[in-house]
């Protein structure tokens, strides 16, 4: 069970669980009373791609495709690819054995690259001393909608009697109010919520809603702010 440390606007806080919200399926392809299967078949070899052929032909590349197909393998090409490994390749094509180095590269707004460094690992914060909490800030649903992209979405459950009420409260004053709270990590709640090392940074926005004795209390994570030209 994955949990979250959340405090509300009265500095009361509770460590409670969160769960993903199921998935719609999405339409099935194919005709009725058929199965589509996907499968993938080898589209080149590594000499039939364009540098070897360039090498090989020079000015004459385009002429030598149209007079014999150098680029197909008639014994290779359309095989069924089964099970595959992951390879990394250097900058020239051959193969690391090791993993790479991640490194993070500042690019200037000219393209230029101005800094290079180690890639610094970035902890998960949901759930450390420091509490997630509201931000301070309340936005309207609707302007959120308009304001942001939502790429998914976790729900807050209460793990016994003392955090239901815990949650409920808070679930009702959202969903009276019509609005969704955003929510931040850190010593002042300024963070953005990362749920894993190295995992993605998201604004978190905390939606609530109410039916009888029975509560939602939703939190919609957005890394994209959708923004009119200029």
């Amino acid at each position: 069970m994955r949990k979250i440390h959340l405090m509300n606007e009265a500095s009361r806080d509770a460590t409670i669980a969160i769960e993903s919200i199921p998935e719609i399926p999405s339409p099935k392809l194919g005709v009725p009373g058929k199965t589509v299967v996907f499968q993938r078949y080898l589209a080149a070899t590594e000499p039939g791609l364009h540098a070897p052929l360039l090498a090989a032909h020079g000015d004459q590349l385009a002429q030598a495709i149209i007079d014999g197909d150098p680029e197909i393998d008639l014994e290779q090409v359309g095989r069924l690819i089964g099970d595959t490994t992951p390879v990394y390749l250097s900058a020239d094509g051959n193969v690391m054995h090791v993993s790479p180095q991640v490194v993070d590269v500042l690019i200037g707004p000219d393209g230029t690259e101005r800094d290079r460094k180690p890639a610094a690992d970035t902890p998960g914060n949901i759930n450390e001393v420091d509490a997630v909490r509201i931000a301070g800030k309340k936005i309207a649903k609707p302007e959120a909608i308009a304001k942001f992209a939502f790429r998914r979405t976790v729900a807050i459950r209460h793990v016994d009697g003392l955090t239901y009420d815990f949650l409920y409260a808070m679930a009702k004053q959202l969903a009276d109010e019509g609005v969704l709270a955003m929510l931040g990590a850190g010593a002042r709640g300024r963070d953005p919520l990362v749920f894993q090392e190295n995992g993605t940074p998201y604004r978190g926005f905390l939606e609530g809603r109410v039916d009888g004795a029975r509560y939602q209390l939703l939190l919609h994570l957005s890394n994209l702010e959708l923004r009119v030209p200029t």
